[in-house]
């Protein structure tokens, strides 16, 4: 018997019992991380009717979004020193609290200046609860749980985003917009009460907050609140030809590397990058950014290309896209009971290969698809994110010590959260830039050369004849309208064809992670 296994042996039976009360506590935790992710995505269904609702114009409403990603991407890597200062107990219970508050807020926003400010507040408030979660799941609880346990943070972490816009929908048809917040209203008390009651894990050092670094959370806001607007906005102002995008740009990349330098030099950084001296939490950070693409990505293109094509309501979008959260449901077990017995990178590359072979599928995608041509490579999609979300935590954070798990789970997180705005990025830029390329061709292909076009032109100015002089306009619009929905079209095939290679490029990447071995932290929350 080798010496490793000698020592190993004493130290899994001296894994400690976990007591109900941290149970009972970490559901309640896990409920309010559920209702903080969900808010992500529950409005992007119903921007319409809360544009009317607030009288915003089509440039303004997309700030409902945008300004929640902006506030709660700054906190999630805070969360690590505020937990050190407050708590577990009294940072997670005033998150709670002060997400259930700003939900109230912007139920009764009547303006979009008032509904911007409840939802940054909301966003940064409430992120703390999502990184808390995951430190949590690895300090209370000892490893021989995890196949349980991170199954649980991992079906949460990618159910909601993925059935947010299915709730939103429901709400907003069944109720008003007003209900995507009021819904949060009673949970929102329970979780707060509810923890506030049960969790008792460490203890808060008040000490702290004299060497708080100011400084460092001033820049931090600016780096990371900067890089989110150019990320979600530059898109839509055509990058470097606008303005604001420019100076945000030299704004992000000088605040960049002054926070970064102050986080090496200061004794006692704000966000402690002192886990990605893990090898496997630096590997698993980069799977966790290429998931966040798969998972944030996806949950937009597939409602875009449902509502631009197929002109389905939100509703309908909605139940579309719940098969893959059923698929997702259905996985969650199966994938904390394989992490047990196979080897975690064969898991990761099983997962990303799925990935790949959904968007394979979806690239062939044309503009008469509907629910079942989208079934199963949104199957696909839900098994590959439970496949990738249990391993992908396990091995990045499963061999961290209690020290570099508190900052350790934040950085995680926001690698996470940082490929889904990448990702939206890109593909709203090739989009952009495929549809112009297809319309060009399509427009030189659909000429008054082509008999094709003509013949089409001809039968549907007679289907418009009882329009009189207005027939060959209309119908001439209409073809318009027909090669714009094929470029749009063929420019999400495109990107699918691209998201493919990408995740079967990441594959490639495997070597990096180390298989981990069993881990002798969690079970004391201390």
């Amino acid at each position: 018997m080798s010496a490793t296994a000698t020592i190993a042996a004493p130290v899994a039976k001296a894994e400690p019992h976990v007591p109900m009360r941290h149970i009972v506590a970490f559901f309640f935790m896990v409920f309010g991380m559920f209702m903080a992710i969900l808010d992500i995505q529950i409005v992007s269904s119903s921007l319409a009717e809360i544009q009317a609702g607030i009288s915003a114009s089509a440039d303004e409403i997309t700030w409902v979004q945008t300004s929640y990603l902006v506030a709660e991407v700054v906190m999630i890597p805070l969360s690590g020193t505020l937990t050190r200062i407050f708590s577990t107990r009294w940072l997670f219970v005033a998150s709670a609290a002060s997400f259930t508050l700003m939900s109230l807020m912007c139920a009764l926003s009547s303006s979009i200046g008032e509904m911007m400010i409840w939802r940054a507040l909301q966003g940064f408030l409430g992120g703390a609860m999502i990184p808390t979660v995951f430190a949590t799941s690895f300090t209370i609880f000892p490893p021989r749980t995890r196949n349980v346990i991170s199954p649980i943070i991992g079906l949460i972490a990618t159910l909601a985003p993925t059935i947010g816009p299915t709730v939103g929908g429901y709400l907003t048809e069944l109720y008003s917009w007003h209900w995507l917040f009021l819904v949060n209203i009673l949970p929102g008390i329970f979780v707060t009460i509810g923890t506030w009651a049960t969790i008792d894990f460490d203890k808060p050092n008040y000490n702290l907050i004299k060497t708080f670094d100011w400084t460092g959370l001033a820049l931090l806001a600016v780096y990371l609140g900067s890089l989110e607007y150019v990320l979600e906005e530059g898109a839509a102002d055509d990058w470097l030809n606008s303005d604001v995008i420019r100076n945000l740009i030299v704004v992000c990349a000088i605040s960049c590397v002054w926070f970064h330098w102050r986080m090496f030099t200061k004794p006692n950084p704000l966000v402690d990058f002192g886990a990605f001296r893990n090898r496997n939490f630096t590997a698993g950070s980069i799977f966790s950014f290429t998931m966040g693409i798969g998972l944030y990505g996806l949950t937009y293109l597939y409602p875009v290309y449902l509502a631009r094509i197929q002109n389905y309501s939100a509703m309908m979008i909605g139940e579309t896209m719940f098969v893959t959260g059923v698929a997702m449901f259905l996985t969650a077990p199966v994938a904390g009971r394989l992490s047990s017995i196979v080897d975690p990178r064969v898991m990761i590359g099983g997962g990303f290969v799925g990935f790949a072979i959904g968007t394979w599928q979806a690239h062939y995608i044309t503009s008469d698809w509907a629910f079942w041509e989208l079934l199963v490579p949104q199957i696909l999609r839900g098994v590959s994110l439970m496949l990738c979300m249990v391993t992908v935590t396990n091995i990045a954070l499963g061999t961290l010590t209690p020290v570099q798990m508190r900052g350790g789970a934040g950085l995680f997180n926001l690698t996470r959260n940082l490929g889904g705005a990448v990702g939206l990025a890109l593909i709203n830029t090739t989009m952009n830039q495929r549809f112009d390329l297809h319309l060009q061709r399509l427009h030189e292909s659909v000429g008054w050369a082509s008999s094709t076009a003509t013949d089409t032109l001809s039968n549907m100015t007679h289907a418009f004849q009882s329009l009189g002089s207005k027939a060959d306009t209309v119908a001439l619009k209409q073809l318009s309208l027909m090669v714009r929905k094929q470029a749009f079209t063929l420019a999400i095939a495109d990107i699918f064809f691209l998201l493919t290679i990408l995740f079967l490029a990441i594959v490639l990447m495997l070597p990096l992670l180390q298989k981990p071995k069993a881990a002798g932290g969690g079970g004391g929350g201390h």
